[in-house]
């Protein structure tokens, strides 16, 4: 960590807690007691009211009039942040993360209501695994280096890309990378658990004129709309995924989804997670695949 950033989090610190010795701002930073005191030295002739509190319990505050005045953010404001924080370090934990998080939650007024809400996500087992691809990506792009790695498509084939990389995306429960293929000659995006054995190159790359965010990228596959009863008892999955406009009761008090679906083995094994609660209307042919589809699985058990 930088003296400036260091600085910066000691004032953060400082605008919510009373009292913090040296020992502790030394420990947290790991650095000498020496520097903490040139720390408070340096806040002190940028006109930032740092005080010192002598005695067993001493330590540094901050001016209480200063704490009022620089709340450039009120506490509904500061709270739906971490709220927002705190979904993305379940998904992706990081010592950035975990420090802005500190930051934000330093300048919440402690009189405040906490844990007004609370976001959970699936602690899958191989997301640490995603996370050192991820960190990878992040210093390969701060830094313009190209990147090697092995790349396994979705039918299985595994080939050697080398790419500039310049985006990150975090779409529904998997991250994806966008860069330039430099075997496809064109903007490309991986999806992280399919890459394995990545390496950042020593050589530099300048960025395109072009910007990766210009660059269309489709995370789906072709959609096709279909009709299907619904059984009650998910009726709200497709209200959370879809809206309620796409639910429909027909004469016989039936639930009737009209919804969008990727037009291939991923669409099917989405609708066969319904199980019994749903069943295929039209078209009559994605019906038909969709039947194959399940005798496929059952002569796997005959």
């Amino acid at each position: 960590m930088g003296k400036i950033e260091r600085l910066l989090t000691i004032i953060m610190i400082l605008l919510k807690k009373e009292i913090v010795s040296t020992r502790e701002f030394s420990q947290l930073f790991n650095v000498s007691k020496r520097t903490i005191l040139r720390d408070m030295e340096t806040l002190s002739l940028s006109n930032i009211p740092i005080y010192s509190v002598h005695g067993v319990n001493g330590g540094y505050g901050i001016m209480e009039e200063y704490k009022v005045d620089k709340r450039l953010l009120n506490t509904s404001d500061l709270e739906n942040i971490l709220i927002a924080l705190g979904g993305l370090e379940q998904i992706f934990m990081s010592e950035e993360v975990e420090l802005t998080i500190k930051k934000m939650e330093a300048m919440v007024n402690p009189l405040a209501k906490q844990n007004s809400i609370h976001l959970s996500f699936y602690k899958w087992e191989g997301r640490p695994e995603i996370s050192k691809i991820l960190k990878s990506c992040q210093k390969s792009i701060a830094e313009n280096k190209l990147i090697t790695f092995d790349y396994i498509d979705k039918n299985g084939l595994s080939t050697i890309r080398t790419v500039e990389p310049y985006q990150l995306h975090f779409s529904e429960s998997s991250w994806y990378l966008k860069g330039f293929c430099l075997q496809r000659q064109g903007y490309r995006t991986f999806k992280l658990s399919r890459i394995d054995n990545l390496a950042i190159g020593e050589q530099s790359f300048h960025p395109r004129e072009q910007a990766p965010e210009q660059v269309h990228t489709n995370y789906q596959d072709q959609q096709i709309s279909i009709k299907a009863f619904i059984s009650p008892n998910i009726a709200d999955q497709f209200i959370e995924r879809y809206g309620r406009e796409s639910i429909e009761v027909d004469q016989s008090q039936r639930l009737i989804a009209t919804i969008q679906v990727p037009q291939n083995h991923i669409g099917f094994q989405f609708l066969a997670g319904f199980g019994t609660n749903l069943t295929i209307i039209e078209p009559k042919s994605y019906a038909e695949k969709f039947r194959h589809y399940l005798l496929e699985i059952l002569n796997n058990y005959t």
